[in-house]
C-alpha cells in the first residue's frame, strides 16, 4: 500500500512539473512512465486522490492546470454547475401514451438498461444514496460539487403523494447537506451555508397537472425550473397517441408557470403516430410562432419504437412507420435553425441503449451528426447551448450587454446576455414584467427574475480564475441592469426566484427573502 501511494505520488509529480505544457499525450505518456507497483496504470481518479493528498500536506502547491488534466468528463460541470440526477421508484402515471414503455422495476417511460435508472436501481431509489452517491463521484473525477443542479426524473412528479415528494426533497437535501434534517423547511435553511449547495431544484410533470395549488407546492418544496411533457402542438397527434391533454392545456400551464417565475422546459417529440416530416416542422414553428409558449428550454426526443408499447402493436400492423435517418436528420436541421437565441436546447435524443429501439434511429451522437449537417449547408444554430463559452477564455472587459425582448401570452419577456465580441454567451438573465397580476401574493407589483445564469467551468464558491466567467461580478452587473430596466417600466419590486442555496448570493446584493422568492426594491 505505502508503495502504490508512493509511486502515486511521484507520478503526480513529475506531471506538475510539466503542468504548464500538458497536453493529453503528454499526459498518458506520463502515466506510463510510472506504473502501480503491480505493473499496472492509475486511473486520473486515483492520481487526483494523490493529488489532493500532496496539496493538503503542503507538498504541492495547487494548480489548476493539473487538476483539469486529470478530471474526466469536464463537460459534466462546464455549464457552470454540477449537475445531479436522482430518479424517483415505480408509480402509476395519469397517462396512457401509445409510444411510452411500463416496465415493473423502472418509473414510467423509462427502461431498466438505461444508466440512470440503473444508478438509481443499484442504491434502492432512495434519494439520500442517489444524491450522495452521484455527488462523490462527481468529485472523483474531479469536478467541484458545491453548487448543485438537483433533476429529480422518473414518472410524472405530480402524480407521486405530497408526503412523499416532500421527504424525497428533503433527503436529497440531507444528503448536500451532509446532515439529517427533521423538515424541508429546516433542510432547505441548512443548504444556505452546506457543503453542497442547491442552485437549481427540476422536476418533470404534465400540462394537464398544473394548478395554482401545484405552483404553490412545487415552490414550497423549492422547485425552479419544470420540465413539462408537451409532445405535439396538434390536437389530432394528441388525441391518436392517447396524450391526455389538449393543447389549451399546455398553453394555460406554460402560462402559470411564467408567471409563478419558473423556468420552463418543454418535451416536444416529432415522428408520432400519424405525423408527418412537414406535420413536424409545422409543429415545431408553434413553439416560437405562439406567444403562449415559448419555452426557455427544449428537449426534443424523437419517438422510439419500443418493444413493450401499443406503438410497437401498430408498427407490426403497418399502420406506423419510424422515420429514417434522412429524414430525420433533415428535420432536426430545420428545427434547430428555428430556435431563437433565448431558448437552450438541451437534448436531441433519449439516452435509450440502441437494442431496446426496434426500428428506426438509433444514433447516439445524432447532436453531432445534425450540427455537421447544418455546418454543411451553412446553417447555425443560435440556441444558448450552442452559443455558451464553455471553456474558452473570457476577458471581461471585452464583454457587451444585448436585451432580446420578446412577448407572450401573459408577459414582457426579456433575455438579458453577456456576449463575447465573436458571440459566444458568458452568462444571461431573464427579467419578466407580467400583464396579469400573479396568483402568488409575494409576487404582486413585482417585476421577476427567473433565471440568472453564469456560464463557463464551474468554480468552487468564492474562487476566482483568470480568464474564467464564474465570480468575476457578472451576476450583479446583469441583477444591477434588471433592477434599472424594472425601475423603468415602472415596477417597485424586483423578485427572484432563487433555489434555496443561492439565497445567501442575493442577500449580498439587497435581497431579502418574502414567502419562497428573494424581494428587493427597484427604488
Amino acid at each position: 500500500m505505502a508503495a502504490a501511494v508512493a509511486q502515486a505520488s511521484a507520478c503526480v509529480r513529475a506531471l506538475a512539473a510539466s503542468a504548464a505544457r500538458l497536453t493529453p499525450k503528454r499526459v498518458e505518456a506520463i502515466i506510463r512512465q510510472h506504473p502501480r507497483p503491480d505493473g499496472g496504470l492509475y486511473s486520473r481518479d486515483q492520481l487526483l486522490r494523490a493529488y489532493r493528498r500532496l496539496c493538503s500536506a503542503g507538498e504541492l502547491a495547487p494548480d489548476p492546470r493539473l487538476e483539469q488534466a486529470l478530471s474526466r468528463k469536464p463537460t459534466r460541470t462546464i455549464s457552470g454547475v454540477a449537475p445531479v440526477s436522482v430518479l424517483t421508484p415505480p408509480h402509476p402515471c395519469r397517462g396512457r401514451c401509445l409510444y411510452c414503455p411500463t416496465v415493473p422495476s423502472a418509473p414510467k417511460s423509462y427502461l431498466p438498461d438505461e444508466p440512470g435508472v440503473q444508478r438509481a436501481i443499484r442504491f434502492g431509489y432512495d434519494p439520500f444514496a442517489q444524491t450522495a452517491g452521484r455527488l462523490q463521484a462527481l468529485e472523483n473525477i474531479g469536478h467541484p460539487t458545491d453548487k448543485v443542479e438537483l433533476l429529480i426524473l422518473g414518472g410524472t412528479w405530480s402524480d407521486y403523494p405530497s408526503d412523499y415528494q416532500e421527504w424525497f426533497v428533503r433527503r436529497c437535501l440531507d444528503a448536500m447537506n451532509e446532515q439529517d434534517s427533521p423538515t424541508l423547511p429546516e433542510a432547505q435553511a441548512l443548504n444556505e451555508t452546506a457543503p453542497h449547495r442547491n442552485v437549481g431544484l427540476v422536476v418533470e410533470t404534465r400540462p394537464d397537472c398544473i394548478t395554482p395549488e401545484e405552483v404553490r407546492r412545487l415552490r414550497a418544496l423549492g422547485v425552479t425550473k419544470v420540465q413539462l411533457g408537451v409532445q405535439s402542438l396538434d390536437d389530432e397527434i394528441l388525441a391518436l397517441n392517447r396524450r391526455g391533454h389538449t393543447v389549451a392545456e399546455t398553453r394555460e400551464a406554460v402560462r402559470q408557470l411564467r408567471l409563478a417565475g419558473f423556468k420552463i422546459v418543454l418535451h416536444w417529440m416529432p415522428n408520432l403516430y400519424g405525423a408527418t416530416p412537414e406535420r413536424d416542422l409545422e409543429d415545431f414553428r408553434r413553439l416560437w410562432d405562439d406567444p403562449a409558449l415559448r419555452p426557455d428550454e427544449l428537449k426534443i426526443y424523437p419517438c422510439l419504437l419500443l418493444e413493450s408499447t401499443d406503438l410497437y402493436d401498430l408498427w407490426r400492423e403497418g399502420k406506423y412507420r419510424p422515420y429514417d435517418e434522412e429524414t430525420l436528420i433533415r428535420l432536426l436541421v430545420a428545427c434547430k435553425a428555428l430556435i431563437p437565441p433565448y431558448a437552450r436546447l438541451n437534448r436531441l435524443m433519449r439516452d435509450i441503449p440502441a437494442p431496446n429501439i426496434v426500428s428506426g434511429v438509433t444514433r447516439s451522437n445524432l447532436r453531432e451528426v445534425v450540427r455537421e449537417e447544418m455546418a454543411r449547408q451553412g446553417l447555425r444554430c443560435q440556441c444558448i447551448r450552442c452559443r455558451e463559452v464553455r471553456g474558452q477564455p473570457v476577458d471581461p472587459s471585452s464583454l457587451s450587454l444585448t436585451v432580446t425582448s420578446y412577448e407572450t401570452d401573459a408577459t414582457a419577456e426579456h433575455f438579458l446576455a453577456a456576449e463575447t465580441p465573436d458571440g459566444h454567451l458568458a452568462g444571461f438573465l431573464r427579467l419578466s414584467f407580467p400583464r396579469t397580476e400573479p396568483e402568488l401574493e409575494e409576487l404582486r407589483g413585482s417585476a421577476v427574475v427567473r433565471e440568472l445564469h453564469i456560464y463557463g467551468p464551474a468554480l468552487e464558491l468564492g474562487r476566482r480564475r483568470e480568464g474564467r466567467v464564474q465570480h468575476i461580478g457578472l451576476g450583479t452587473r446583469l441583477l444591477e441592469r434588471a433592477a434599472e430596466m424594472a425601475r423603468g417600466a415602472g415596477y417597485r419590486r424586483l423578485a427572484v426566484i432563487a433555489a434555496v442555496g443561492t439565497r445567501p448570493y442575493y442577500r449580498a446584493r439587497g435581497f431579502a427573502l418574502e414567502g419562497t422568492y428573494m424581494v428587493r426594491l427597484c427604488w
